[in-house]
């Protein structure tokens, strides 16, 4: 099949993720989780254009996977899991999401929210439109890049 135009180009081809070098860390009470997760793709790496549609690139899809896996590993034992997964079903959450990158200069704070606010909220099997407030850091680690997302209730704004 002959690829004509643009109608074919990959805009994003797929890398490795890396887990934080640190162990992951998890903290969950009855109205909180906090989770340590890989720093996200760059925006270049989470979408590709395929037959001039936008959809989450494989990079994307592997990172969602991943942050999945890692929201399941930490409620998996936790004693709050029932109350905080129903009670996260009808609250207003606020989201806090603290980036440590290698450098200060190469990623925009908000070029990793989505895909991980995304990410986090399938994980949890909350829909997204349940967070009012949101809180984002950038901060530099060399030696561990990271993000350390925290999703709690609030009060309605």
């Amino acid at each position: 099949m002959k690829a004509t135009g643009n109608a074919h180009r990959i805009l994003a081809t797929p890398r490795q993720l890396a887990a934080p070098s640190a162990s992951p860390t998890s903290t969950t009470t009855d109205a909180s989780v906090s989770l340590t997760l890989p720093v996200p793709p760059s925006i270049n790496h989470q979408y590709a254009t395929v037959n001039g549609r936008r959809l989450l690139s494989s990079t994307g899809r592997t990172y969602k996977a991943q942050v999945g896996q890692l929201v399941w590993l930490a409620l998996v034992n936790s004693p709050h899991r029932a109350v905080l997964l129903s009670q996260f079903q009808f609250a207003c959450l606020a989201l806090s999401i603290r980036f440590y990158f290698t450098s200060a200069l190469r990623r925009d704070v908000d070029g990793g929210l989505k895909i991980a606010q995304d990410a986090l909220c399938e994980g949890l099997g909350v829909n997204d439109n349940r967070i009012v407030e949101t809180h984002l850091y950038k901060h530099v680690d060399k030696a561990n890049p990271r993000i350390e997302v925290s999703l709690k209730m609030t009060s309605p704004s």
